[in-house]
């Protein structure tokens, strides 16, 4: 009698906390003005399984770092911008406190693994003084291991060399640290960010480091999307090696690449935040580039705000090449407006990612795309890694964001936007090469297949 009472209590009782856990979640939610579709999906999650995905959704759903001592605001300086703002992207960015375009840059795009691993090599040889690496992938392989005995080399000569490397994205290495001692052990710097092993509430696993930041003697700066692993780079080409993208530049433009890796790196290692070195205020090139981090270091969403104002107010053209496109309700509508408008808008992605989950989820956004007749290429060869955006002929974006909310509002990221002629002209060929190998149509699907994309496409948002 006294077990039936107790199971009659207990059910219950589980049940009408569960309930309450979810209200007092659904209120934290609205008080921080998540999107509607945001809090829907959340919402359907912790119905499906209430507990779990109430300790996830605090674990890994709070967007804006709500403790600013943690990782202070980013403040981005520049010595030497135009006066008058370049087009409106330059606008809305300085608007929101970004800092202005910068001039005089060089600028060496880098499209080819082997040329991007010789250039980094070299790099790192030349070195004299510093060298400076974050990443968020850095597996233990033939590349990585060539770079950490070159590192270890210039280390035992003075150079000072710090490694920050993002844990989630490099778990493996995170939990079995081995091939790091000696680097250690040499005189390298290496830090995890936001490490993995920690309490809950002095962590926040979904907001990872995402930014490529390869930096020497403060005034040598490569960046773009490769990481660190066979897949990206390597001495020689490998027929399995993905299609990505680097820069090279030195100038303005990586003073503040500079300043964005000392900030991280003082949140990483728990030290005084240094002051980036000022560079020679000399013509290193003809380019105008402009550095846009984002993330929750950053006030507001000044990213997000930047392409969808350049949607809107392009006039001919918007190319995109993502391998992960998954975009909220706003951007698929700036797109599908773009496009009635009469503008050639194009989707570069590869016709299958490295993730079924990731293909899954993206499908039911591209079919949409195709029904509004925006022209989808779907390229064949190696996996496409690559993030670029071209708008008309007056701007590219180049780094590391994907066309997804995890991207755009959520990862600490770094793109720069490039105004100059030459350079857009270079990004279009590069752009171009993927469309002679490419399918222009998404594959039939099942009844049963579109409704797992659909079933998806309320989950993108926490993917």
């Amino acid at each position: 009698m006294e077990n039936d009472l107790l199971d009659f209590l207990i059910l219950p009782g589980i049940f009408i906390v569960g309930e309450i856990l979810i209200v007092i979640t659904f209120l934290h939610m609205l008080y921080q003005r998540r999107t509607p579709t945001s809090m829907i999906s959340w919402l359907l999650l912790m119905i499906i399984v209430p507990y779990f995905f109430i300790i996830l959704y605090f674990l890994i759903g709070v967007r804006k770092r709500p403790d600013r001592k943690s990782k202070s605001s980013l403040q981005i300086n520049s010595i030497s911008r135009p006066a008058v703002e370049i087009n409106s992207i330059d606008g809305i960015l300085r608007s929101n406190g970004i800092a202005g375009v910068s001039e005089h840059n060089s600028f060496e795009l880098i499209s080819d693994s082997v040329k991007a691993y010789n250039t980094l090599m070299n790099e790192i040889n030349d070195a004299s003084q510093s060298i400076s690496i974050s990443t968020y992938i850095f597996k233990n392989d033939a590349v990585t291991r060539s770079i950490i005995d070159a590192l270890i080399v210039k280390a035992s000569k003075g150079v000072r060399v710090r490694l920050l490397i993002d844990s989630l994205g490099s778990y493996k290495l995170y939990f079995f640290q081995g091939p790091l001692k000696k680097l250690r052990k040499a005189g390298c710097e290496v830090h995890f960010f936001m490490p993995l092993l920690r309490l809950p509430y002095q962590n926040y696993i979904n907001q990872r480091n995402h930014r490529k930041i390869y930096l020497f003697d403060e005034t040598t700066l490569i960046t773009g999307g490769m990481n660190l692993s066979n897949e990206y780079m390597g001495p020689t080409k490998r027929a399995d090696q993905w299609e990505d993208l680097l820069f090279k530049t030195q100038g303005d433009a990586s003073y503040q690449y500079a300043q964005i890796f000392e900030e991280d790196w003082a949140y990483a290692s728990d030290s005084t935040l240094r002051t980036a070195t000022l560079p020679a205020q000399k013509v290193y090139g003809d380019a105008y580039i402009q550095v846009v981090p984002s993330g929750p270091d950053i006030e507001g969403d000044a990213l997000f705000e930047a392409l969808i104002s350049a949607i809107h107010t392009a006039q001919e053209r918007i190319w995109i090449v993502t391998p992960y496109f998954m975009p909220d309700e706003v951007l698929m509508s700036a797109l599908k407006i773009a496009k009635h408008k009469g503008l050639d808008i194009k989707l570069i992605t590869p016709e299958q990612t490295d993730h079924l989950i990731t293909d899954l989820s993206r499908s039911s956004y591209m079919r949409e795309l195709e029904e509004n007749n925006i022209d989808l290429i779907l390229y064949n060869g190696n996996m496409l890694h690559a993030k670029a955006i071209l708008f008309d002929k007056s701007a590219v974006m180049i780094g590391s964001v994907n066309i997804d909310d995890r991207s755009l509002l959520l990862n600490y990221e770094a793109v720069s936007f490039a105004y100059s002629a030459t350079i857009i002209s270079e990004i279009e060929s590069w752009m171009q090469r993927f469309m002679t190998n490419a399918d222009t149509q998404m594959p039939e699907a099942s009844k049963l297949r579109r409704i797992a994309e659909n079933f998806m496409r309320i989950l993108a948002p926490q993917l």
